[in-house]
């Protein structure tokens, strides 16, 4: 009995020394379950910014398809619509300085400038603007329009401007070229082609032509005898000289021409335009300058300069972003040697490039009233 007992003893013992079995299987399993979820919490945390590079990526690559989808497209719409070429010729829906009153020169520092309305056709009318010469500034200060029109008539010279593309009369570059030309004594008489500014009418080569005709007779009709010389800037050039080469045809020529940074030619222009992104453009010619051309825009300046007639002064700055120095010496070199100018002078007056006045500051220049005479 006393040996049965000690048994049954020492095996209770044995039982309460040994683990449960229950309790090592949790405990195994408890061991095994954290090294997992950490195991997980690393993972999510490198899935995480890996998911933000995958989708900024993309983004990225969706805006690049979308942008390269609309470059190629352009070119088409430019193919099928025609119209939207010639708007970007003649920027005249480009209104600089925005918020001005042309019927106000005097805010633009013009005070002895008087504002007109001419109509060279049925339903279009044009804004002028004509400035006199500094000497008459005093006596011009509060006189209607019929005065200025007589002032006209006194004696000095007589200049037409015509303007560039984009903005308006009241642009400030032109605004200072006519306080310079008035300080040397001319009248300046100058206008928006219909279309731009406050004038009426829709822009074409051919109108944009016709009003400075008509502009101009309406100064031949008042100025008398005194010179009268005709001044394109850019595009203007190509107005300058589809004019002139009318008047001479017509045996009415200006006094001379001025061109300031002017082309050969629209399409040549607008394949050395260092704006033009499509330069390099399959079939650039087929897709931007046929629409040009289809348009009615030449402004053959290379061409035109074969009939004039009269003195020539070119003017261009070296650094010109925008009417590219070397159309403006080409130009030059075909006039030189047309048989139109052998009894007239033709000069070219390049500006270096270290004086800054790219395409429209040329006016800035000291030797101007050298140049000029």
């Amino acid at each position: 009995m006393r040996k049965r007992n000690e048994s049954v003893t020492v095996e209770h013992e044995r039982a309460a020394a040994a683990p449960a079995p229950l309790d090592k299987g949790c405990s195994l399993r408890q061991s095994l379950r954290l090294p997992a979820a950490a195991a997980a919490a690393a993972d999510t945390g490198m899935k995480r910014p890996l998911g933000r590079r995958y989708g900024l990526w993309f983004r990225l690559r969706k805006l690049i398809i979308w942008l390269l989808g609309v470059y190629i497209a352009i070119p088409f719409l430019v193919k099928l619509c025609p119209a939207i070429q010639a708007k970007l010729v003649f920027l005249n829906f480009v209104r600089v300085p925005y918020f001005i009153d042309l019927k106000r020169p005097q805010d633009q520092g013009l005070n002895h400038t008087c504002n007109y309305y001419l109509q060279p056709e049925e339903d279009v009318t044009i804004g002028v603007w004509h400035t006199v010469p500094a000497a008459l500034w005093k006596n011009a200060r509060g006189k209607d329009q019929l005065w200025f029109e007589d002032a006209l008539g006194s004696s000095h010279p007589v200049i037409l401007y015509l303007h560039g593309n984009a903005g308006t009369r009241g642009g400030d570059h032109r605004v200072e070229l006519y306080k310079v030309l008035s300080s040397l004594g001319y009248h300046v008489v100058t206008f928006d082609y219909r279309g731009w500014g406050d004038s009426i009418g829709s822009p074409s080569e051919r109108g944009m032509t016709y009003d400075a005709l008509h502009v101009f007779d309406w100064i031949k009709a008042r100025s008398g005898d005194n010179p009268v010389y005709i001044w394109g800037h850019s595009l203007g050039t190509g107005v300058a000289t589809n004019l002139v080469r009318r008047l001479c045809e017509r045996e009415t020529p200006p006094d001379a021409l001025i061109l300031e940074s002017p082309f050969t030619n629209i399409r040549e222009e607008a394949r050395s335009h260092p704006f033009s992104i499509y330069r390099y453009f399959p079939g650039f010619d087929w897709f931007f300058l046929d629409p040009i051309t289809t348009s009615g825009i030449k402004f053959a300046n290379d061409e035109n300069v074969k009939y004039i007639s009269c003195s020539l002064l070119i003017l261009h700055a070296e650094d010109d972003p925008v009417v590219p120095f070397h159309l403006g010496k080409k130009l030059y070199n075909i006039a030189a040697t047309s048989r139109s100018f052998r009894d007239y002078k033709v000069q070219f007056v390049p500006f270096h490039t270290d004086l800054g006045y790219r395409h429209k500051y040329i006016y800035r220049s000291p030797e101007l009233p050298r140049i000029l005479r």
